[in-house]
């Protein structure tokens, strides 16, 4: 009897593990690919992140048209300067956000900037794909009214990518289902026909939140002066003690008396 021809296995795990063996992420790449985003970006790694890391990097190297990590890290360390740097953090930055998140915070900021002189002034250090800078424009608008004119928002991200996002302002409908049926109509656009099920963020309110490329580690920030308050929770959990006490201590002189 003639045996019939095997399936090939279509099993994403055995694909995933066949992968690995052809192309595998060794301890010491792991470690200097760790070693190397904390002195860019500040990110820590732990060793449970490993997969996330192999995931996300092994795109770089078909891209590139490498077959080793170790080849990648020579690429990358041959030249401080280059291009695949920022494509490397981009890898490898978290990008975990959502409209009113921490829904405690902005309570909080509206009381603030109702007792605030007018330009109130807030920078989102992690702005991500711009979720919360919205978040904090929408809540300014809201409890400022007609003072909300003055208001800016100044959002940065170490990820480029992201950012370019976040200036489009284009998100899925399901993505605001924290926000009200009255703010969903007051702050974006519904698409209609191909671009059906998505939203856009309304001219007038893009127009006061200023994006921006801005690692929290370089040694000087190009930020507009001092601000009333600074969203920095939700990159600050990526970072160890040490670079947080850094950065939070380069915080307080940009901040207004009273902010």
């Amino acid at each position: 009897m003639k045996q019939a021809p095997s399936t090939p296995n279509r099993d994403p795990g055995s694909l995933l593990t066949q992968m690995v063996q052809r192309l595998p992420l060794l301890d010491v790449h792991f470690r200097r690919i760790s070693q190397l985003i904390y002195q860019r970006a500040g990110i820590v790694l732990a060793e449970h992140k490993r997969e996330m890391v192999y995931n996300r990097l092994v795109r770089r190297l078909r891209l590139l048209g490498l077959n080793d990590f170790g080849d990648y890290l020579a690429l990358l360390e041959s030249d401080p300067n280059s291009a695949e740097w920022q494509a490397f953090i981009n890898a490898l930055t978290t990008n975990l956000t959502a409209f009113f998140r921490e829904a405690h915070h902005f309570p909080i900021l509206a009381e603030h900037a109702r007792q605030r002189p007018n330009g109130y002034c807030v920078w989102s250090t992690a702005a991500s794909t711009g979720e919360e800078p919205y978040s904090i424009a929408i809540t300014l608008n809201e409890v400022l009214g007609q003072r909300a004119t003055g208001c800016q928002v100044w959002a940065s991200d170490i990820d480029t990518q992201v950012l370019e996002k976040a200036e489009a302002g284009v998100y899925r409908h399901e993505d605001l289902r924290t926000l009200t049926p009255a703010q969903m109509q007051r702050y974006f656009l519904r698409g209609t026909g191909p671009h059906q099920g998505l939203v856009r963020v309304r001219p007038e309110l893009a127009a006061r939140v200023n994006f921006q490329s801005l690692n929290l580690l370089a040694p000087e920030w190009a930020l507009p002066g001092q601000f009333d308050a600074i969203f920095c929770r939700n990159v600050m959990i990526y970072f160890d003690k040490a670079t947080q006490e850094s950065i939070l201590r380069r915080f307080v002189p940009l901040l207004k008396p009273g902010a």
